[in-house]
């Protein structure tokens, strides 16, 4: 699969959630949103919800590339695929479901930060 992005992305984060985690197997995903129209994707793509989100995977070897944030148009890019550098988080979020606390100089939200309609409650760790 060849995945084309187009611009800057709205927002790039580590997300903690259940629905991540299962999605990739791993503790927490490295997201990088961009307007849905920005990222398009040549080759065979499989759809798959574990939870709650739309997920796009590599048909032959199953790498997790994009999260379907349909309720805003945006599509969420598996960030660790992005070139070196490209990624800058800003911030955790759902880190009430951490299983692998991050330790580091971001903010760490309980759920979501109130730009994302959440409370901007954090945790300590």
């Amino acid at each position: 699969v060849n995945l084309q992005i187009k611009g800057d992305p709205v927002e790039q984060f580590y997300c903690h959630c259940d629905d991540c985690r299962a999605a990739s197997g791993g503790p927490y995903v490295a997201v990088a949103i961009y307007p849905e129209d920005a990222v398009t994707a040549q080759g065979e793509l499989k759809t798959l919800t574990i939870r709650t989100m739309p997920r796009k995977w590599c048909a032959r070897c199953g790498v997790r590339l994009i999260g379907e944030v349909v309720d805003f148009d945006q599509r969420g890019v598996n960030a660790f695929l992005l070139p070196q550098g490209a990624f800058t988080p800003e911030f955790h979020i759902n880190c009430r479901y951490a299983v692998l606390p991050v330790k580091d100089d971001l903010p760490h939200f309980k759920g979501f930060p109130a730009k994302f309609g959440g409370s901007d409650e954090t945790v300590d760790w």
